[in-house]
């Protein structure tokens, strides 16, 4: 049996949690108003990009792309990230799901001709800091969530944007899935328009504003050597 990769988490205590993740999954389409979603699946459409057959969507992901690496290769110029938050399994209690920032780095030129092969096509990279669920579940609504491409920030909200923990925990425990080992992305807030998301640096940030806390991740983007055998 093929042993999971192990993610390593710090939390606010000084405590460290370490999870192997045999199941990782993205959300998509995720957002609170399912009728904004729309008119952005119908958007997407009309630049090629498959529609799926209902929404919110879920897209399971190879877990040995779940990384906290400060580096991700790219096979081409057109790849990019996205701000989210993720949930980690990491026991039975409720104390035990952990909520961290993360950036589902995506190829967009493999999007075109199918969404679930573009996820997996790049890594889900996680920060190396998480919060206990149980400890923000109050103020879930006001955690911003941020991302700069190049230093520009490209990304700017709330988690109140995106279905909120709570329905994915409820996906999680209807489909079998709540268990140790099981990693969910939340999907992402829009893109500001006009910034060039095909970016040598990621930087992603879910942040508390009652506390000032932040958890954040950042990346380069290394391009791989050219192929050969044309």
């Amino acid at each position: 049996m093929t042993t999971p990769p192990e993610l390593r988490f710090r939390l606010p205590d000084g405590a460290e949690v370490t999870v192997g993740v045999h199941t990782l999954l993205n959300g998509g389409y995720a957002g609170r108003n399912q009728e904004d979603v729309a008119a952005h699946v119908a958007e997407l459409a009309d630049l090629g990009v498959p529609a799926p057959e209902s929404t919110p969507a879920v897209y399971p992901v190879s877990p040995y792309l779940a990384m906290q690496t400060d580096e991700v290769p790219a096979q081409h110029e057109r790849t990019s990230g996205e701000a989210e938050w993720a949930l980690l399994i990491t026991g039975p209690r409720p104390e035990d799901v952990l909520l961290t920032a993360a950036c589902d780095h995506t190829d967009r030129a493999l999007e075109v001709h199918g969404v679930a092969w573009s996820k997996n096509a790049g890594p889900d990279v996680l920060a190396r800091d998480a919060w206990r669920l149980t400890d923000v579940a109050d103020r879930i609504d006001d955690l911003t969530l941020r991302a700069w491409a190049d230093d520009t920030l490209i990304q700017d909200g709330t988690a109140a944007e995106l279905l909120s923990p709570e329905y994915w925990l409820g996906f999680l425990t209807e489909h079998n899935l709540h268990e140790t080992g099981v990693a969910l992305l939340s999907g992402t807030i829009p893109m500001r328009a006009g910034v060039d998301q095909f970016a040598g640096q990621w930087r992603v940030e879910l942040g508390d504003p009652a506390t000032g806390a932040a958890i954040d991740l950042g990346y380069r983007v290394r391009r791989l050597p050219e192929f050969t055998g044309k």
